[in-house]
């Protein structure tokens, strides 16, 4: 749901951002609606290399309309998005109707899922909006199953200040205690996800844990 882009271009804070107002046109940007097909492919193509081959539990959270979502469930992967906006929500449950998803409405820092485990966390600019990143990664490992692995997609938006985000080498550290194996992969040069050249720092963190 939380969109660095947005912030910057809205100038506002994220926190501050009315979602639910903004979801009628949220799919409107290419990289959140993924209209245009090379961009919901080089998306795609990303995904599936982030995720299990096998069938697995996805736990997308701050899911927006559901567009990666959807990318999952064609996968072949069981969904359940979380965001804390109606409007989204029903977005995205209108998005996936027919496949094996479940949306809630809740805080993607405290997921309302109960005792469920998940083998994927996966979450696209969230992570840095949220106070406290660290606890906040730690409540999420609680949520992943033995062998389970993060997939957040993150940046710094912005190259002259003030910029927001949380820059890749942060992230790789608050992500080293809580898994075996952290992966940085950067994704500014290919413009085929942001439908545009972009300059700003952007990248996806994959991390396995025990």
């Amino acid at each position: 749901m939380t969109n660095g882009e947005h912030a910057i271009t809205g100038t506002a804070a994220s926190a501050d951002v009315d979602w639910d107002a903004a979801a009628a046109d949220f799919d409107d940007e290419p990289d959140h609606g993924l209209r245009d097909s090379e961009v919901r492919q080089a998306w795609a193509s990303r995904l599936r290399s982030w995720l299990p081959e096998r069938a697995c539990d996805v736990l997308d959270l701050g899911c927006g309309t559901g567009s990666l979502s959807l990318l999952a469930a064609e996968q072949g992967h069981r969904v359940t998005g979380v965001d804390r906006s109606p409007a989204m929500v029903d977005l995205a449950r209108a998005k996936l109707a027919g496949r094996d998803a479940a949306f809630l409405v809740g805080d993607a820092a405290v997921p309302p899922v109960g005792e469920e485990r998940f083998d994927v966390v996966l979450v696209r600019h969230v992570l840095w909006t949220l106070p406290d990143p660290g606890r906040v990664l730690r409540h999420w490992r609680g949520l992943l199953r033995p062998q389970g692995r993060f997939v957040l997609v993150e940046g710094v938006w912005g190259t002259t200040a003030p910029t927001v985000g949380i820059p890749a080498d942060r992230l790789a550290a608050l992500l080293a205690p809580l898994a075996d194996d952290v992966r940085v992969e950067r994704l500014s040069g290919d413009t085929r996800l942001w439908g545009r050249a972009v300059d700003d720092e952007r990248y996806a963190a994959v991390a396995t844990v025990a």
